[in-house]
């Protein structure tokens, strides 16, 4: 038992991480399951790669690199839409090209300078293992923020996750309330970028939210349930990186994709058992299904 709870109790850097990384997991549960519902995953992944060059300027530069990753997300969403409205280019194409133009551009960046190499690693992979009180707190409050919109916005969120036009019908603006959706998964990724980095916030949003896509009824649970993965995730990884000597951020990020493929395995031989899956469950490839 003593070797499940002491690296936490007897590491101070240990206990922030655990601290920090459980707020990470409610942001990206919360969040990653619009992203699941929506079908948000391609600009999930675009965001959390697209904000390399603000990280790497705002580094280079001195500044904290949590303002670079804003002003690199604010870009990337501004850049899209614009796209999007002022051409006949479809959505994911217009996604597709700033993902690879930001990446590109944040890859010269970095090539361009010779003291960057540290900083790479620590802004690809994270640094859980070093954040601080203000970090902690600045991720507290974002989440915050982020729970206080999931639970404001739900109406409209449920709404646009089974169509726009019922939206829209509905009074709901499909297309501000999108821009809603992608405003927060910005700031889980700015947020979150320091605690696993921006290579694998990604599988952070997703792993955890189509893991209980798989059981869960409702969106509020399935955000419950994403949360709570998630949340093992961090604990379980923390623990393999302390005692194997593994990076903690991709320890992580490989628990929660390990906990996907296994509440796979487990809602395949549940449905074998029980026949066809009854009306109303949740399924990460639409959302048609899930209940208010």
């Amino acid at each position: 038992m003593n070797a499940l709870v002491d690296p936490f109790l007897t590491n101070g850097f240990m206990a922030n991480a655990l601290l920090g990384g459980l707020i990470v997991a409610v942001a990206c549960g919360v969040v990653g399951t619009l992203v699941v519902l929506r079908g948000l995953a391609f600009i999930g992944d675009a965001l959390s790669h697209g904000v390399l060059p603000g990280i790497a300027v705002a580094m280079l530069l001195g500044y904290p690199g949590i303002l670079g990753a804003a002003v690199g997300s604010a870009v990337m969403i501004g850049g899209i839409g614009y796209l999007t409205r002022k051409s006949s280019l479809s959505n994911d194409t217009a996604i597709g090209l700033f993902f690879v133009g930001m990446l590109a551009l944040g890859v010269i960046i970095v090539s361009r300078s010779s003291s960057f190499s540290g900083d790479l690693v620590r802004v690809l992979f994270g640094e859980l293992l070093g954040i601080s009180r203000t970090d902690i707190l600045i991720q507290a409050a974002a989440t915050v923020l982020i729970l206080a919109a999931a639970i404001v916005f739900h109406r409209p969120f449920l709404l646009l996750c089974f169509s726009p036009e019922q939206a829209d019908m509905a009074g709901y603006p499909s297309r501000l309330f999108h821009g809603i959706m992608l405003a927060m998964i910005a700031l889980t990724v700015i947020v979150s970028f320091q605690t696993v980095g921006t290579m694998l916030v990604f599988g952070m949003l997703l792993a955890p939210a189509a893991a209980s896509a798989l059981f869960a009824r409702r969106i509020s649970t399935m955000m419950a349930g994403a949360s709570a993965l998630g949340a093992v995730s961090v604990y379980a990884g923390l623990l393999a990186s302390y005692h194997f000597d593994l990076a903690a951020g991709a320890a992580i990020t490989l628990t929660a994709t390990l906990l996907f493929f296994g509440s796979f395995a487990v809602s395949r031989l549940a449905r074998r058992r029980e026949g066809p899956p009854a009306a109303g469950t949740a399924s990460p490839s639409g959302s048609s299904a899930v209940l208010p």
